[in-house]
């Protein structure tokens, strides 16, 4: 058991570049504000807006309203209920579009290179496998992080198409990439091993993710299961090319 939080020193935790800063707010100016909202709770919403920053205030009301659904506290009122469907749309693209910025390969956020943070965790992921796949008994090695660990690995496996790299937070949306297909409450990433003795060459494994069959972006003759050598090889590769240009930098 072992708590995986291998961030990269040189990579700061969720920042983004003053361009990628630019570019988010651009896409959530016209994706935040709620005029209706703040005409049902106050009775003069042109005095509220001296005082309250009315997209500040409707993003945050919803935040409240979904984590109310996670207490006790939802008996007799449920806040997520006075937005409607298309409100919350927008609010969960506001939220999309900054884990895309934040964690995964937008370009414009330093070269999109965040999901490289988490290579020292797949290293140790791969490094560990190995020495586990030939003993004698079967066995489980578990590792506890959270979304922002979870969300660059996946990115950095490129699970599913989430390696999409864009440099256009209107595209990611209609391209499949979506933050809460990853980290739904209880998220989690399996790889899941098979070989028919310990002394078994052709080690085959394959990747959940939640639960479901995953696919990866390397070559496979057994999908959805991937020989292990294949594995390793590609994505050592990766990492270790890319720690070869930090070097010349």
């Amino acid at each position: 058991m072992w708590y995986m939080n291998h961030q990269d020193p040189v990579m700061k935790h969720g920042k983004l570049s003053s361009e990628a800063q630019k570019a988010f707010d651009q896409y959530a100016a016209s994706r935040l504000g709620n005029s209706r909202l703040m005409e049902l709770i106050f009775k003069n919403p042109d005095i509220v807006k001296e005082i309250v920053d009315e997209s500040d205030f409707n993003y945050y009301l919803m935040k409240m309203g979904l984590f109310q659904l996670n207490t006790h506290l939802y008996q007799n009122t449920f806040l997520i209920d006075i937005f409607q469907p298309e409100e919350l749309y927008l609010l969960w693209q506001i939220d999309n579009a900054l884990w895309f910025a934040q964690y995964a390969n937008f370009t414009l956020n330093n070269g999109g290179q965040y999901p490289f943070s988490q290579r020292h965790l797949l290293r140790k992921i791969i490094n560990d496998a190995d020495s586990c796949i030939h003993q004698e008994r079967h066995g489980a090695q578990l590792r506890f992080g959270h979304d922002t660990v979870l969300l660059p690995l996946v990115c950095l496996l490129g699970i599913n198409g989430y390696d999409l790299r864009s440099n256009n937070l209107e595209e990611i949306e209609e391209k499949g990439w979506w933050c809460s297909d990853i980290f739904p409450m209880a998220s989690n990433l399996q790889f899941v091993f098979y070989r028919s003795s310990p002394q078994d060459k052709d080690i085959l494994f394959k990747v959940l993710l939640n639960e479901q069959e995953a696919r990866l972006p390397i070559h496979t003759d057994c999908a959805p299961y991937y020989h292990w050598r294949d594995f390793r090889r590609h994505y050592l590769k990766k990492i270790d090319n890319y720690e070869k240009k930090l070097k010349k930098k």
